[in-house]
């Protein structure tokens, strides 16, 4: 089954987030995916660590047998996510320190998650999925 994706930025990611978990049950895994917008100036995302990540993450995901929903949630240009009131940071669900990260959501909770320095680790982003 193909990997099932949706986008979302700060501004529109509680409705967003409500479409999401409402085809939640559909799927054997829900993941959001936080990471850096896109640089207009390279067309690549500004941040190294997402777009040394990013590819490693979709070859993965499209790879599974089960359905898998994930959730793309783009935290802003550079100046906004170093706010250290960013709203993702201080989200009591997210608490986010670094992008990319790739967070397992299960029962409008996050039951696992891989941090910037991990999300490339493909033995990692299978464990994670696996809901191990």
């Amino acid at each position: 089954m193909p990997m099932k994706t949706m986008d979302a930025t700060v501004a529109t990611f509680d409705g967003v987030l409500e479409k999401f978990r409402s085809e939640a049950h559909k799927n054997k895994a829900n993941l959001i995916l936080f990471l850096a917008d896109i640089d207009p100036s390279t067309s690549l995302s500004w941040c190294p660590d997402c777009v040394r990540a990013e590819p490693v993450i979709y070859k993965k995901l499209e790879a599974s047998p089960d359905d898998v929903a994930l959730l793309r949630a783009y935290v802003g240009d550079r100046p906004t996510w170093r706010n250290p009131q960013h709203p993702w940071r201080v989200d009591s669900r997210f608490k986010l320190k670094g992008v990319p990260t790739l967070v397992r959501w299960e029962d409008e909770t996050v039951k696992g998650r891989l941090e910037d320095h991990e999300a490339h680790l493909e033995h990692k982003i299978d464990a994670l999925v696996a809901g191990k």
